[in-house]
């Protein structure tokens, strides 16, 4: 086991090293870990990644936690403002839509699924992942509104829809009557208290680190460290008193957004550790997840995952964004920009920490094929049809495609490295969204 740990530490280093170099090559870092753990887990044996299912799901919930609250707690209403419209249409209509319509043909399409596992995979499926497209992310020939849109909507998606994930969840365990029959009402009472909760500490916490900022009794080097601790105190708190610790990270870093009033740095330290362990999670999907799934992988899953990255995503978009005032090129753009990633995997693993693996069998393989052809579609086509918009986009006058103000961060997974900062400025190679 040293053995491993010592070279995921090396294949870490390394993309340190030259991921600067793989812009080039349109590499992320998502593509680039997925297809090390293809090459060097469980087919060849180079990697052992036989770990134990408590420290996978150790592994996916800290993650989630520090993604679900550093999204939130960037944001930036001012910011959001101009809009903020879209956003709502995007989020408050085209997701809702997104989900129902994945669930819908999970029902019809996939064996063995139905009820609250298609709607598990509907949900699970819904969140996008603008981490997969990091290349078109900072490509400047993007107008900068339409990246702040595809960004906000990736860094809010997750958070929105986890509600909807546990209590599908919920509700499979009670049909396979691993959970009492009163399992999803549980699930809302938690969820309430979740959300709750985490209003309370959220706004709690940034009103105290604005006031002892202010007075100078917080150093603010080491207040990133104090808020690392505070994202992951809310999921534990919360769990502890019997609520949701997911919904109450989302909320508590959506509250402490709006109250903190610290410089943006402070966030950094969180968003740097987040990103490490979403490069550990893309590795677990290569080395374990995949060829684990691949033994049961079925027509119909390849055809679903097909359909979620088209239909399943591009009508609900379609329909959200008529009368918005958007071009239909435009609107095309962000539908197709909908990559599932991060997220997708995250739910895929608590799933086979939560159900049997009778209840995780048939919803698996959809939720893998589709990440795993998003990683491989959206980072081929990242930096063409940026190009190609931007240059369509110029020619009707639609831009300028300058800097983008206080973005949420594309979750440290941009080919320049493991997480570009937070600057405000874009660039081939520069700053990512922040």
């Amino acid at each position: 086991m040293d053995g491993t740990l010592s070279l995921v530490l090396l294949l870490l280093f390394l993309w340190c090293l030259c991921s600067r170099r793989m812009e080039r090559f349109e590499l992320t870092a998502p593509a680039a870990f997925v297809l090390l753990g293809l090459l060097l887990g469980e087919g060849t044996g180079v990697l052992d990644l036989a770990l134990p299912h408590e420290t996978v799901k150790t592994l996916a919930e800290i993650t989630l936690v520090w993604v679900l609250f550093t999204d939130a707690a960037r944001l930036s209403f001012r910011a959001l403002r101009p809009e903020l419209g879209i956003y709502v249409r995007l989020l408050a209509i085209g997701l809702p839509l997104c989900v129902g319509l994945g669930a819908l043909l999970a029902a019809a399409l996939l064996p063995g699924v139905s009820g609250w596992s298609a709607l598990y995979i509907g949900a699970a499926l819904a969140p996008t992942d603008a981490a997969l497209g990091a290349t078109m992310m900072v490509n400047p020939v993007v107008p900068a509104k339409i990246r702040r849109v595809i960004n906000v909507e990736s860094g809010l998606n997750d958070g929105i829809v986890t509600p909807l994930v546990v209590l599908a969840l919920a509700g499979v365990s009670a049909a396979e009557h691993t959970a009492g029959p009163d399992a999803t009402g549980q699930a809302l009472v938690q969820l309430a208290i979740g959300t709750a909760y985490g209003a309370v500490i959220g706004l709690a916490a940034g009103w105290l680190l604005r006031t002892t900022l202010r007075n100078g009794w917080a150093a603010e080097d080491f207040a990133g460290a104090g808020v690392l601790a505070l994202s992951l105190l809310g999921y534990t708190s919360a769990l502890a008193i019997g609520g949701n610790g997911f919904v109450a990270a989302f909320v508590a870093g959506l509250a402490f957004g709006t109250a903190h009033g610290a410089p943006p740095r402070v966030l950094l330290y969180v968003e740097q550790s987040g990103a490490l362990l979403s490069v550990l999670v893309w590795l677990v999907f290569g080395a374990v997840l995949l060829p684990e799934v691949f033994a049961h992988v079925t027509w119909q899953a390849v055809v679903y995952a097909v359909l979620s990255l088209t239909v399943i995503r591009m009508v609900p978009v379609a329909l959200c964004l008529a009368g918005s005032g958007l071009d239909a090129r435009t609107v095309g753009f962000i539908g197709w920009f909908g990559p599932r990633g991060l997220a997708s995997i995250i739910f895929g693993l608590l799933a086979v920490e939560e159900l049997t693996p009778a209840g995780a069998r048939p919803v698996l393989p959809a939720i893998a094929c589709t990440v795993l052809l998003s990683v491989l579609a959206h980072g081929l086509t990242s930096a063409p049809l940026a190009n190609r918009y931007g240059r369509a986009a110029a020619a009707k006058g639609i831009g300028p495609a300058g800097p983008a103000a206080e973005e949420l961060p594309v979750r440290g997974m941009a080919a320049g490295g493991l997480h570009h900062g937070h600057g405000r400025g874009h660039g081939r190679g520069g700053p990512a969204p922040s």
